[in-house]
């Protein structure tokens, strides 16, 4: 038994609510049950009753066992004098009071629930799986998982945009410098991500811009910030990376600001992973005349996004994944994978949190239908939901099952799962349908 199942059982009214009588014997009759409240306090907010012949508004509290009131200190929380009701599920031989030492009426559930839906929220909880439901799923109407995943997918976006939204307000509240670290911190795909969003907090955007007419100031500025300019016999090309950086790091003062070379991740990386190429690519994006900020969230169209980032860096890593060791077989340019991921986690949180700073919601829309236009992504978390036969077709449904899998199923949060509470109601689709 846990509290989100009493949540559940009041939120619906899945009880006998014939004769309901509180614990002190008075009549009781649900005129509104609240809602449900996400943040502290009491559990259901603006809840109507009528303790017998007199109608509360107020809130609502739940616990497994009267006594936990008491465990919990409400009695001595100001904030729970306004409770007008208290669910248990176990009654013991307390009486609960507010902080003002008036009583609060109690209601006990456990004889109120019927016994197979008991079974069933159990027989959910109980199974090994990462995915409770998994071998009832199919049984769901596709209208209710559908609608399921619309409401994570949006809580992702908005949880995104929420972090760009803490990014731009250290950036200074300027659009442009959050869109740069926003980008680096994806260059380095998860594996260098921390590095990467280091070296672009050690280098503003507005340094950078004043070299973007020259891609060898830009890569030296990145690398020797980096820390990857310290071979003990440089090639030609390293070596004019090291004068560059020596003048501009004197000239910006960033000489004390270089990232230790052990920052930087190698092991199990592919090649084309590796930070040294991400970072040639990256400079190479910095040397866009215009704006990326106005670029990345102005244009329509994913396919020319996807242009904009699959980006060649110079000609040196184009024969190099690292310093001194040439490759004839190098793929330098970005690929198709990595400038969707870009576009996932970087132009659509953009999009959502510009949304709310100009409280356009056009840009909203945008970033959801940018998401419909690109191919679902394929990675272990969508593959187990395509072997449940969820069809996981488009970046939509790719985000949205890993925000599902991650933030309900791994956490058994079934309860506030629309798939959960069906299968719990019994509202699956029929044999015939």
């Amino acid at each position: 038994m846990a509290e989100d199942f009493l949540y559940f059982l009041w939120q619906f009214q899945y009880f006998r609510t014939t004769d309901l009588r509180t614990v002190e014997g008075e009549t009781l009759r649900v005129i509104h049950p609240g809602y449900r409240n996400p943040d502290s306090g009491p559990d259901f907010t603006q809840a109507r009753l009528l303790v017998g012949d007199v109608e509360w508004v107020g809130t609502v509290e739940a616990h497994i066992r009267a006594g936990d009131w008491l465990l919990h200190r409400h009695h001595h929380d100001r904030a729970y004098d306004n409770v007008i009701l208290h669910i248990v599920w176990n009654q013991e031989a307390v009486v609960l009071q507010r902080s003002d030492g008036s009583v609060i009426p109690t209601l006990c559930l456990s004889e109120r629930v019927d016994r197979s839906l008991l079974y069933r929220y159990q027989t959910l909880l109980a199974e090994a799986g990462t995915i409770p439901c998994a071998g009832r799923i199919g049984d769901v109407e596709s209208l209710r998982r559908t609608a399921m995943f619309d409401k994570v997918l949006l809580q992702r976006l908005e949880r995104k945009a929420a972090g760009v939204m803490d990014l731009f307000r250290m950036a200074g509240q300027d659009w442009e410098e959050t869109t740069y670290r926003l980008l680096a911190a994806a260059f380095g795909f998860q594996v260098n991500a921390e590095p990467f969003e280091q070296v672009s907090r050690q280098v503003p955007l507005k340094i950078l811009h004043k070299h973007r007419d020259n891609l060898l100031q830009i890569e030296a500025l990145l690398f020797g910030t980096a820390g990857l300019l310290n071979d003990p016999e440089p090639d030609d090309y390293q070596a004019a990376l090291l004068r560059e950086y020596g003048f501009l790091a004197v000239k910006y003062q960033l000489t004390a600001k270089q990232l230790p070379a052990h920052s930087w991740k190698w092991a199990r990386l592919r090649p084309a992973n590796f930070p040294t190429l991400r970072l040639a690519q990256f400079a190479k994006l910095l040397t866009y005349k215009n704006s990326l900020f106005s670029l990345l969230i102005e244009t329509d169209e994913s396919a020319a996004l996807l242009r904009h980032l699959q980006v060649t860096p110079s000609v040196y890593w184009q024969t190099h994944y690292r310093f001194g060791k040439s490759s004839d077989t190098v793929l330098a340019t970005l690929g198709q994978a990595s400038a969707e991921n870009l576009l996932i986690n970087v132009v659509l949180p953009l999009l959502v949190a510009y949304s709310h700073h100009k409280d356009q919601p056009e840009y909203r829309e945008r970033a959801v239908a940018l998401l419909e236009q690109l191919p679902a992504e394929n990675n272990r978390v969508t593959r187990v939901w395509q072997e449940l036969g969820i069809p996981i077709q488009t970046a939509f449904d790719s985000q949205a099952s890993i925000e599902l899998y991650k933030n309900y199923c791994q956490t058994k949060q079934c309860l506030s799962c629309q798939i959960g509470v069906s299968l719990l109601k019994g509202h699956l689709k029929t044999m015939d349908s």
